[in-house]
């Protein structure tokens, strides 16, 4: 029986990398531990999780819960409470009383903003954040998508959240106009379309008015040439995928579940 566990919670996880990424690391640095993937059908079956494991010290947290979660926890930190999503729960048992505290956090802001910072510099491109600022388009409105937009604004552009339906802080994507879409410098895919094993998919948007000299990133990162990054280079963008992200972010809540 190992003396820690960490794992992460989610509702499609088979494809992780959490759990390779993070076993190697304990194997390779003689940690004892184990990282367990824990699908959850519905996030009103956390709390029995927490109960039935113990010697959890730390978890990670994907779609669709990274919203949902936060009416579990004992307190957020600055950056999570901000973003208003949580991708990493960090427990803390007090000395004193002995009570299990849950502390969310959010290191995908941080995989993130490394990752676009060595896109931007790859093509010598730097906001200027006091007169200048850029759009970003964001596709998706979910937990992701807060902290690329939080990240972005940091970074020195504006941003436009994109989605199925129209909010009052979202366009429908039947909204986009040519000049919306040639006037962006980047477009995010903050959406799981386009996840292998469904290839083939990709967000609804007018990419025919895409062009060279803007950046399209994709967090999703298996395949590692989504149908969003094929179509966004046959029109002369620059690419990325959200590989060097997740690895960030795991660095990130291992910093986190270590403080």
């Amino acid at each position: 029986m190992v003396a820690m566990e960490f794992g992460l919670i989610g509702k499609v996880i088979g494809h992780s990398f959490s759990a390779k990424y993070f076993n190697e690391k304990f194997e390779r640095e003689g940690i004892d531990a184990r990282y367990s993937l824990f699908p959850l059908e519905s996030i009103d079956m956390f709390p029995s999780l927490i109960s039935e494991h113990p010697r959890l010290k730390g978890l990670n947290v994907t779609i669709p819960y990274k919203v949902e979660v936060i009416k579990y926890l004992d307190g957020l930190s600055e950056e999570a409470r901000e973003i208003g999503a949580v991708n990493v729960i960090r427990f803390i048992r007090d000395d004193n009383d002995g009570i299990l505290r849950l502390k969310g956090y959010n290191s995908d802001a941080y995989g993130f903003s490394e990752s676009m910072k060595q896109v931007l510099s790859s093509i010598g491109f730097e906001p200027d954040k006091e007169t200048d600022r850029p759009l970003a388009l964001i596709l998706g409105s979910g937990g992701a998508s807060r902290a690329v937009v939080w990240s972005m604004r940091r970074l020195g552009f504006d941003t436009q959240l994109i989605g199925r339906t129209h909010r009052d802080d979202c366009l429908a994507y039947g909204e986009l106009t040519p000049e919306l879409v040639y006037g962006a410098k980047a477009v995010i895919n903050c959406t799981p379309l386009g996840t292998s094993p469904d290839v083939n998919a990709a967000a609804p948007f007018p990419y025919e008015y895409l062009h060279a000299g803007q950046i399209c990133f994709d967090l999703v990162y298996n395949p590692s040439e989504t149908m969003f990054m094929k179509i966004c280079k046959a029109h002369g963008c620059t690419v990325s995928n959200g590989l060097e992200m997740l690895r960030l972010q795991a660095v990130g809540a291992w910093k986190i579940w270590n403080e």
